[in-house]
């Protein structure tokens, strides 16, 4: 028996057979194609050509004997044996980045990539409140924020796509590491048109009959506050609309219609005029928590903590404890 590195041959004397030498940049490829279901896109975010990419896929498709890929010109679709092998090629990258993060860590170093998720309901009221100042003080530290829906996040916090997540502690999150950052409440925004213009907080039940603007379905703010504002008809009834972000509802109410639900960071950067749409909701006021996803394996302690650090630094201190008079939704 003898093994030759590459291509390597193991023979025995009852059988000979060939193992194919997948390389890391190889499982990065497929699963940079996997993730975009696009060669172009995955080579921009791997850094290479798009003939360099496709050549190396179709070598090792070659090599293994198998299709990875189907390809036409309209889309890029996983084989069910691609699938397996994307998957399994997941995990060792996976591995291989732990060995460099734990070197890393072990230097206590605070620079290299360093990949955050966030829900799109946070990330524009939270990331320009501490992202600028932390690049520029860490400029060795490459930080890549992309926005998530919550099953995203955490399916990509699985893959190892990202390193944490920015999200809202729910149940089924046992699975992984939650870091506390701040706890958020949420006020109503109404429209001067409302019946509720005219009133100084607003209790769930003046939320029946009203024109509501809530976020579609998957968005874990809208699960939250139909179950504690028991809008139990909320699926159903004409005066609910479903369309996009919590920035265009904002712009329909101020335009006169009906209302909506904003998070705290988003009335602190409202201006003098559309604060007077602002109205708090009755004690318990509805709150969510806000926490850093990780991973048990996770290593990379020490930017984790300056991440913590610099969050909890950049919103109102008020925000960093649960008080009595909210309720977590």
């Amino acid at each position: 028996m003898y093994i030759c590195i590459g291509k390597r041959q193991y023979i025995s004397k009852h059988n000979q057979y060939e193992i194919s030498a997948m390389t890391l940049q190889q499982m990065e490829y497929i699963v940079a194609v996997y993730r975009w279901r696009h060669f172009a896109k995955a080579a921009e975010e791997c850094g290479v050509t798009q003939p360099t990419l496709s050549l190396m896929i179709q070598k090792l498709e070659a090599e293994l004997g198998v299709k990875i890929f189907e390809r036409s010109s309209q889309q890029v679709v996983p084989t069910d044996m691609g699938k397996m092998i994307v998957e399994q090629a997941w995990r060792v990258i996976s591995r291989a980045r732990r060995i460099k993060e734990m070197v890393s860590e072990a230097q206590e170093s605070l620079s290299g990539n360093f990949s955050i998720g966030i829900l799109p309901t946070i990330a524009p009221y939270l990331l320009p409140r501490f992202f600028p100042q932390m690049t520029a003080r860490y400029p060795d530290l490459n930080i890549h924020v992309v926005e998530m829906q919550t099953t995203a996040l955490m399916r990509a916090l699985e893959r190892g796509e990202i390193d944490a997540a920015i999200a809202v502690s729910l149940d089924g999150m046992d699975k992984m590491v939650q870091t506390p950052l701040f706890y958020e409440q949420f006020f109503a925004y109404v429209s001067r048109s409302s019946n509720l213009f005219s009133a100084k907080s607003v209790k769930a039940a003046d939320l029946n009959g009203q024109m509501l603007w809530m976020l579609d379905e998957g968005h874990c703010l809208r699960d939250q506050l139909v179950k504690f504002c028991s809008l139990k008809s909320a699926d159903k009834s004409k005066n609910t609309y479903r369309l996009g972000s919590i920035e265009t509802y904002m712009r329909m109410v101020e335009a006169g219609l009906g209302m909506t639900f904003i998070p705290e960071l988003a009335v602190e950067q409202l201006t003098l005029q559309q604060r007077e749409l602002v109205r708090p909701f009755a004690i318990p006021i509805p709150t969510r928590q806000v926490v850093m996803l990780t991973l048990p394996s996770f290593v990379r302690k020490n930017i984790l903590k300056l991440l913590t650090d610099t969050i909890q630094q950049a919103v109102p201190e008020r925000m960093l404890k649960f008080n009595n008079t909210e309720q977590r939704v």
